[in-house]
């Protein structure tokens, strides 16, 4: 099949505040990259290039990767392994996984395994430390997973503890909650991929009618549908900075796509910069 449109790549900034940041990390810049589906289909080499050389231009203090590697089957990762590899940032890469990277028998090994031979630190449930013991980076398992537990690792930390976390399911940051959060950074939801001009991206326009048809819709619409809801709850995150009760959370559009493709959604890189709250 050819590859679905995607659009041209985009490059979003943005300051967050860190209550209690270490005076090092003032100016700290990470790059996120999420949802990148790479089978052939979805997301091109040419792109990928594009997106590497964008990456090391940047000159990062630190990428985080947010998931959603491949699309079903794991064999993929072999070569996007390599691709990643050869991005470079001051304190390297750190990666959790997403749904997409759990479904195949052994996928999720596979997967880890791969990016782990390049260099890339991948968490399910772990706690890294690349910006240093006193701002810890948490890496929690795939929402639809089994291992979603956030308890096991988050109520090891003091609260006293400003942390990052990464989940690739913004709609964990409800269940996050009660955890201290500074920032939660988020993909999955490919930014809605059609955004409406002057209304937004079309999930989240049509949510409240979504809610409404679904239990009584005979037959599944596009953006009308169950699985739509299933996909997302808060489709109100769709993309961009939010604030979660007294936690903030970052969801990036992502780099692949899937039918019909993007339209006014391009793919993303961000650089999210960390500023003393």
């Amino acid at each position: 099949m050819r590859p679905l449109f995607t659009g041209p790549l985009t490059v979003e900034t943005v300051s967050v505040a860190i209550c209690d940041l270490p005076g090092r990390l003032e100016g700290c810049r990470i790059v996120q990259l999420s949802d990148f589906h790479y089978d052939g289909e979805r997301l091109s080499n040419q792109l990928l290039r594009q997106v590497i050389d964008c990456v090391n231009s940047l000159e990062p203090d630190l990428i985080a990767l947010t998931g959603d590697y491949v699309t079903h089957d794991p064999t993929p990762i072999f070569t996007l392994a390599a691709y990643l590899g050869k991005m470079r940032s001051r304190f390297g890469t750190v990666a959790v996984l997403g749904n997409h990277d759990n479904i195949s028998a052994g996928g999720r090994q596979t997967i880890l395994r791969s990016l782990r031979q390049v260099g890339i630190q991948t968490l399910w449930n772990d706690i890294a430390y690349p910006l240093g013991t006193d701002f810890p980076v948490v890496g929690l398992a795939d929402f639809w997973s089994r291992d979603f537990h956030p308890a096991l690792v988050l109520d090891s930390l003091p609260f006293t503890q400003p942390r990052l976390v990464l989940s690739h399911n913004p709609d964990t940051a409800e269940l996050l909650a009660p955890w201290r959060v500074d920032l939660q950074l988020s993909g999955h939801t490919h930014g809605g991929q059609i955004v409406l001009p002057g209304l937004g991206p079309l999930p989240a326009i049509t949510q409240d009618l979504r809610q409404a048809l679904a239990n009584w819709l005979p037959f599944d619409l596009p953006y009308l549908s169950r699985s739509c809801l299933k996909i997302v709850h808060h489709w109100e995150w769709v993309s961009g900075l939010h604030a979660v009760g007294q936690n903030q959370l970052y969801v990036n559009r992502g780099l692949g796509t899937y039918a019909p493709g993007r339209w006014r959604c391009p793919p993303e890189v961000t650089v999210v910069e960390l500023v003393r709250g």
